[in-house]
């Protein structure tokens, strides 16, 4: 049964303190995960985990690491499919004011003051940024009151400070939901999710949220700047690149896994969203060692 309740979040700090930290080294299943968003900020950082990151109106898949910033409001998914041997996923969510509106507007904030409004387009870093800090991450739900803070903050100074990111949205645009919005995406989402694999009709997907086709294509593109078909491929796509670095399936299997059934159209696509051709995806990953 579909839940249609508004996908808002409430984050809940443990009492006494202004951030919440969670830390898991099991495997997390997110067949299930919402379409979500809450107006603190989310740092992740996954050490040795794989899975697909779908953040405003980007689609990726991870492969062993990322440490993402998702800024206030920003809507987004779950992200770990599973953890690796000896993997771990921190998140820490915070309000843009967690140190108080007169401490955030002053002369020495400016930079992290920056960094929070970068991240309402979604900021992944590079390597060399989580080598830096990610350890530094995993530590804090050691450390309590005041030790913490600080520590978060060498983290926050850090991240302001460094060019080693990628904006996830940097190209379209990061929307901002609406909690009535955000119950119908993740709708739509989950089938998409669950049905990529094979045609989904306009009228399938419609009726999926009492919708007449032109309507439902004027909402979709309003809402996620794309058209259902581009986004239906984009997942079909992101499934592709999982399956090139996870299997050692052929090229051509991999098309009509998919959901795709013919191959030029899929090379034109995989080429399309990713920059490069299927073969070349195959073969850069080969050469990429892998961080321990």
């Amino acid at each position: 049964m579909i839940n249609k309740k508004p996908t808002f979040e409430k984050v809940n700090p443990s009492f006494g303190s202004s951030l919440l930290i969670k830390q898991h080294s099991e495997r997390v299943n997110n067949k299930f995960a919402s379409w979500h968003f809450h107006p603190e900020l989310e740092l992740v950082y996954v050490n040795k985990g794989k899975g697909k990151r779908h953040i405003g109106n980007h689609l990726s898949y991870f492969n062993n690491s990322q440490l993402i910033l998702i800024g206030s409001n920003l809507p987004h998914n779950g992200f770990t499919d599973r953890l690796t041997v000896n993997g771990s996923e921190t998140i820490v969510q915070f309000k843009p004011n967690f140190l108080g509106n007169d401490f955030i507007d002053i002369p020495e904030m400016t930079a992290i003051t920056a960094l929070f409004d970068k991240a309402k387009k979604g900021i992944l870093f590079k390597p060399e940024a989580k080598r830096k800090v990610g350890y530094k991450i995993e530590r804090l739900i050691e450390y309590e009151g005041l030790k913490r803070i600080l520590k978060f903050l060498e983290v926050l100074n850090y991240l302001a400070t460094t060019d080693e990111y990628t904006l996830l949205n940097a190209n379209g645009f990061a929307f901002e939901a609406e909690p009535q919005d955000s119950a119908k995406i993740d709708i739509i989402f989950k089938h998409i999710n669950k049905n990529f694999h094979r045609h989904i009709s306009l009228d399938e997907i419609a009726d999926k949220v009492s919708m007449t086709v032109p309507a439902f294509c004027r909402y979709f593109k309003k809402s996620t700047g794309k058209t259902f078909t581009k986004l239906v491929n984009e997942y079909r796509v992101v499934h592709a690149t999982k399956l090139l670095n996870e299997s050692q399936m052929s090229i051509a299997d991999i098309c009509y896994e998919c959901g795709f059934n013919n191959f030029s159209h899929f090379n034109k696509q995989f080429n399309e969203i990713t920059g490069k051709s299927a073969s070349q995806y195959r073969k850069e990953i080969k050469l990429i060692i892998q961080e321990s």
